[in-house]
């Protein structure tokens, strides 16, 4: 099957957040499996077309109700999969970052939604490639399913073309785009489950209203925005879409994640022999950071956006209580909200001598975090997947997530007993206090009961989050997706 992703992020070349690390991993897993998966995203100025070997292919013109603009296409092959890019002025080409504003990055995201199927006419001319299932993400290209959808009425070819669409993050739906569409010459959108909910001009609801199937990252997740909580005045229109809304919980490249084979950190080790190797990795972390190097002590590990989704005004006072009162460490790394960065950076200048907190973010920082610390905190308001409690298990460390989201899909609370199950802590209310008895009771464990610590550890380190298992869940949707689209009596 031919299945094109239509994306705004994709690791390595451009990211953000969670869209980039499937964008960098799905596709590569389904052409594994047999499937032709390719990649379609704008080409940023702030991507090193040298770096990832980028070249010009060729040019094409859209012509939309405000003018004609020249398009120019580029790609290049990355881990077995085509990418490509496209480069259009004013709207992409010479940005410095990935995202601007919504006064801006709603007609850029216009214009690329618009731009994508003119590409995908002109690659199945120049290289006899065409989707039978596109893939559209998030907001930014939300409009794809109905543009294609209004293509369906007077094109043989897209008319056989099934859609999908996933959501990586409900909180940002692309509202109040009415009038860039109407300039950009994109036909009104007269579906029912829109009018009646007054969402014509969501770019979100857009793609869930016309996709033939709607995907998000994780099973809970696609419960949890059915909700007001986290559906954010989308979840009358998801429950609508229920029947074709399903979660499929993102995997992990477990390849590049590989603790046995990772070079970048101080000691490599496996769920075989980390009782005995992975102990380096700690006092490596404790060195780089500025701490006393001590195994026995707790070590904390924090790596995470500085924003009120993440739970960072749980972690604040909850960690304050925990450092006065007992011999732990503490490492933090990351970026986001002032205020957020204040509380933390004052909590590593208040118990310098035990917390380290550094702002900004280090892909080698990151990966020494995970792979020396303890226990490894992630309590996220809400979490459509999460990665990093992924990578915390893959590399030993035990997480501690709030229950939401991908966090309660991939954690197992420990429960105390003597059937000794779990590979992490779990909480649920929304409170410094819960945070803080957590962790109390993680430090209990680690210290009273360590055998069973590391029966936890080795449990996490051996759970599979790789990629192929999902992927063939995204194969059963693409299929039933197309069938949609083929005649009565076609080809399968």
């Amino acid at each position: 099957m031919n299945i094109l992703f239509v994306t705004a992020e994709m690791d390595p070349f451009a990211k953000v957040g969670g869209l980039a690390d499937v964008m960098g991993a799905l596709p590569g897993a389904l052409r594994e499996a047999g499937d032709d998966a390719r990649v379609i995203m704008p080409l940023y100025g702030t991507i090193n077309t040298a770096k990832y070997g980028i070249e010009y292919r060729f040019t094409f013109q859209l012509h939309r109700r405000s003018g004609s603009a020249d398009v120019h296409v580029f790609s290049t092959l990355y881990r077995g999969v085509p990418v490509y890019f496209l480069k259009s002025w004013p709207f992409f080409g010479d940005e410095h970052s990935v995202y601007t504003d919504w006064e801006w990055d709603s007609p850029r995201f216009t214009f690329f939604s618009q731009a994508v199927l003119v590409a995908a006419d002109e690659l199945a001319h120049r290289e006899g490639f065409f989707p039978d299932v596109v893939n559209a993400n998030d907001w930014h290209t939300g409009i794809v399913p109905f543009l294609i959808a209004s293509r369906r009425g007077w094109d043989a070819d897209w008319a056989r073309v099934g859609t999908m669409i996933t959501l990586h993050n409900t909180a940002y739906q692309g509202e109040q785009l009415g009038g860039w569409l109407f300039d950009a010459g994109v036909p009104g959108r007269h579906h029912g489950l829109l009018d009646w909910r007054g969402l014509n001009d969501n770019a979100l609801a857009i793609g869930i209203a016309y996709s033939d199937k709607v995907t998000t990252v994780s099973p809970r997740y696609a419960i949890e925005i059915q909700y007001p909580d986290m559906g954010f005045g989308l979840e009358g229109l998801l429950r609508d879409r229920g029947a074709d809304l399903h979660g499929i919980l993102n995997g992990l490249d477990v390849e590049r994640f590989d603790p046995a084979a990772d070079t970048h950190i101080a000691s490599a080790f496996s769920a075989e022999n980390f009782r005995s190797q992975r102990a380096p990795n700690k006092a490596e972390l404790q060195r780089e950071m500025g701490l006393a190097e001590r195994s026995d002590v707790f070590v904390i590990g924090l790596v995470s956006r500085l924003v009120h989704q993440k739970g960072i005004d749980l972690v604040a006072p909850a960690m304050r209580y925990l450092l006065a009162g007992h011999d732990v460490q503490f490492v933090a790394l990351g970026t986001g909200d002032p205020a957020y960065e204040d509380q933390l950076w004052r909590l590593g200048h208040d118990f310098h001598w035990k917390a380290k907190v550094a702002l900004g973010f280090n892909a080698a920082v990151a990966g020494h975090i995970y792979a020396g610390c303890d226990l490894f905190l992630m309590p996220s308001r809400f979490e459509p997947c999460g990665i990093g409690q992924m990578l915390a298990m893959r590399y030993g460390a035990l997480p501690l997530v709030r229950e939401t989201g991908g966090l309660a899909d991939t954690v197992e609370n420990y429960d105390g007993g003597p059937g000794d199950y779990g590979t992490g802590f779990v909480f649920l209310w929304e409170q410094p206090d819960a945070l803080y008895h957590t962790m109390t009771w993680a430090l209990e464990t680690y210290t009273h009961r360590h055998d069973a610590w590391e029966r936890m550890q080795e449990r996490a380190m051996r759970r599979n989050f790789a990629w192929a298992g999902s992927a063939a869940q995204y194969q059963a949707l693409y299929a039933e997706a197309a069938a949609r689209h083929r005649p009565q009596g076609g080809d399968a």
